[in-house]
């Protein structure tokens, strides 16, 4: 009979075991507390996917102005440039060749 444990031993034993079953107990509400609601997720993804297709919409115009931006400055700027220019340097260049 020395192998079986004493009726104090059992009491410690299975004090022992309500403690962590209550700790594991108090560690899942934790973790429940924590978890984010199904319904506050889908807003929050619905409005993480609204921000994004803007924040899309806006780079799109973005780069719709500087297109335009770009042939506004070879329409108005580089083209009456080279205008300008290149009537010059065929005049100087026929000078030099006569």
């Amino acid at each position: 009979m020395p192998d079986e444990p004493t009726l104090g031993e059992l009491a410690r034993r299975f004090e022992d075991r309500l403690t962590d079953v209550r700790e594991d107990i108090q560690q899942l509400g934790l973790r429940l507390d924590k978890k984010v609601d199904r319904e506050l997720y889908d807003l929050r993804h619905e409005a993480l996917t609204a921000r994004v297709t803007t924040l899309e919409t806006l780079r799109e115009k973005d780069t719709e102005k500087l297109v335009a931006t770009r042939r506004w400055l070879i329409g108005a700027v580089i083209v009456p440039i080279l205008g300008i220019l290149l009537p010059v340097i065929l005049l100087l260049t026929q000078g030099t060749g006569s």
